[in-house]
């Protein structure tokens, strides 16, 4: 592998997880995931997949969970381990308050990249994004103080699909079928939202598949097969959790506040929401809880949590539901028929 012009450790971290994606599945039966991974005081072990800003390295830091690691898995007939042995958090506005466990790991041993250091002192000054603002650190995983080392883990009990939808139309919450599974992880869907990136004055539907289109080698049909199969052979409980909007788009509603995200992790991992009573989600014929402990009731359902019109709510429901069946087609030449028919059901 040649890598050239990079002031990024990243190029070698990705080129690496890359091959991976290939050996892995191909040559021995082993899932390779861009997920990253926890434990709990039983033994039990969650995967969470992400995009950028969707919560994954925030929400799988947990003080009450071991973290197995925080970005590149594989998932082989023994249960789960971590690629890396490190870890590579982002750093602007980097804060001992707000992230006590990455702050307190930059240390001897540590690696910064294009930070900025004040000339005299040499203390770095987390907020400045002269050079860019994808500032970086990496660091051996030991430095995290609840890492589980060595980074193995059993099979995983949950799934955890992550998703920061800034039109307000998906649940914070919902259960997933191992179709509904494939489905959604072929999609690896969020949006952007105005602020994050120069040009983006609107909510941006983005789409990477398999939560990680660019290390991809094989079809992702692939690698959301296995996915299913392994879940189906482990009892693995799957859920889409929906970081963003509740109540209206990014316009003129707020982000679902981050205690409740918390509250419905904690139910997932007691065991409580598993045992839920559901009712369906129309177009994405979703399973939403009807409760969750420490969550209102009334945020849970997207339409009753909504404060526009019923109308608005219907109208903003069918485009995102059709921007993922216009982003099917890029995959249906290879597409499952069980993931083609968990699609979005979107009323002509």
């Amino acid at each position: 592998m040649i890598i050239l012009g990079t002031e990024y450790a990243g190029e070698m971290k990705k080129g690496i997880f890359t091959v991976m994606h290939y050996l892995q599945p191909k040559q021995y039966n082993v899932l390779s995931l861009h997920s990253s991974a926890n434990e709990g005081p039983a033994g039990d072990v969650t995967l969470f997949f992400g995009l950028s800003g969707t919560g994954k390295t925030t929400l799988s830091a947990d003080p009450k969970r071991k973290l197995i690691g925080d970005d590149e898995h594989c998932w082989s007939d023994t249960g789960v381990f971590n690629i890396e042995g490190g870890c590579y958090a982002k750093c602007i506005d980097l804060s001992a308050e707000k992230e006590p466990e990455i702050f307190n790991a930059i240390r001897f041993g540590s690696v910064l990249e294009n930070v900025v250091l004040d000339e005299q002192s040499r203390v770095v000054d987390y907020s400045d994004d002269f050079l860019t603002e994808n500032t970086r650190c990496a660091y051996p995983i030991d430095y995290i103080p609840n890492a589980k080392i060595p980074c193995l883990g059993g099979h995983p009990k949950n799934l955890i699909l992550l998703t920061c939808d800034a039109f307000g139309v998906l649940p914070p919450v919902s259960k997933l079928t191992p179709d509904q599974v494939m489905f959604h992880f072929l999609m690896g869907y969020t949006t952007k939202i105005p602020g994050t990136e120069d040009g983006i004055v609107e909510p941006q539907a983005t789409f990477s598949a398999c939560f990680g289109s660019p290390f991809l080698v094989l079809h992702p049909q692939k690698y959301a097969t296995m996915l299913a199969e392994k879940m189906s052979q482990h009892q693995t409980n799957a859920w889409l959790i929906n970081t963003g909007w509740v109540g209206g788009s990014a316009k003129n509603a707020k982000r679902c506040p981050l205690k409740y995200t918390r509250a419905i992790l904690d139910s997932i991992h007691n065991g409580e929401l598993a045992n839920a009573e559901y009712e369906t989600f129309e177009v994405f014929n979703l399973s939403i809880p009807t409760s969750v402990p420490g969550v209102p009731n009334e945020l849970l359902h997207p339409r009753r949590a909504w404060q526009g019109t019923d109308a608005e709510f219907t109208t903003a429901l069918h485009s995102v539901g059709k921007m993922f069946n216009d982003n099917l087609e890029l995959y249906k030449d290879g597409a499952s028929a069980e993931t083609i028919a968990a699609a979005p059901v979107v009323p002509v």
